[in-house]
């Protein structure tokens, strides 16, 4: 949207795709209330409660952090790699990366809803391990299949979104800030931070292609990892 407008009608005119997000931004503030607060949860921090579960935490927080160095590697360099590396055009490349991020916010409601089915851990494991071919395909097909591939890499990578948080949660209920800050910031933030600039200074010496292609394998240790959920923890 943001790419159609700038080459439309130019930069000037871009403050239009701000409107959507104004909008939705007015009806979450009509309709939003706030959850009353659960009883176990304490508004202290609670190290004990944390290191009694630091296991299960920190395999939870490792799946976060893998999932976490796709997502932001791919929502950086994905619209430079399609364009300069696989020949799309500037809309084309832009379309490619709002397919693959709603693909992936979809991911996410359908991800928590087999999740309530099937439980935390499968979902996991499917996620880890379903993504992995699509990345490859998206790699080693031009076109229109490989933003089709894309799309579906996108939706099952992100399905954990909100399962590795509620699981964190309930194992420390009393510290559910606390693990929500592990999990949604400090995961996301220093896997953005270490990861973004590491892939470019790859890029620079092996080509994004492939430095791309190298990060795109870790939901493979994540698939390992999930195996070692225990959800009776």
């Amino acid at each position: 949207f943001f790419t159609y407008l700038a080459g439309r009608y130019g930069l000037e005119m871009t403050w239009v795709a701000a409107v959507p997000g104004v909008l939705v931004t007015v009806l979450l503030a009509r309709w939003f209330r706030l959850a009353p607060v659960a009883r176990e949860t304490s508004s202290h921090f609670d190290l004990a409660a944390l290191r009694a579960k630091r296991k299960p935490l920190l395999i939870l927080f490792s799946l976060v952090y893998i999932r976490s160095a796709v997502q932001m590697v791919f929502s950086q360099f994905l619209p430079l790699y399609l364009n300069r590396e696989r020949g799309f055009s500037v809309q084309s490349a832009a379309l490619g990366l709002t397919l693959y991020l709603a693909f992936g916010g979809m991911g996410g409601f359908v991800g928590g809803n087999l999740a309530d089915r099937f439980g935390g851990r499968r979902v996991i494991l499917i996620s880890m391990a379903g993504c992995l071919p699509f990345l490859a395909l998206f790699f080693l097909t031009d076109g229109i299949w490989a933003l089709i591939s894309l799309a579906l890499a996108g939706l099952l990578l992100l399905f954990t979104i909100p399962v590795n948080l509620v699981m964190g949660q309930q194992l420390v209920p009393s510290q559910a800030g606390t693990v929500s800050a592990l999990m949604m910031g400090f995961a996301w933030g220093s896997a953005g931070l270490i990861f973004i600039p590491l892939v470019g200074w790859a890029a620079d010496r092996v080509g994004l292609g492939t430095a791309m292609a190298c990060v795109s394998v870790f939901p493979v240790l994540g698939f390992f990892l999930a195996r070692m959920i225990d959800e009776d923890a």
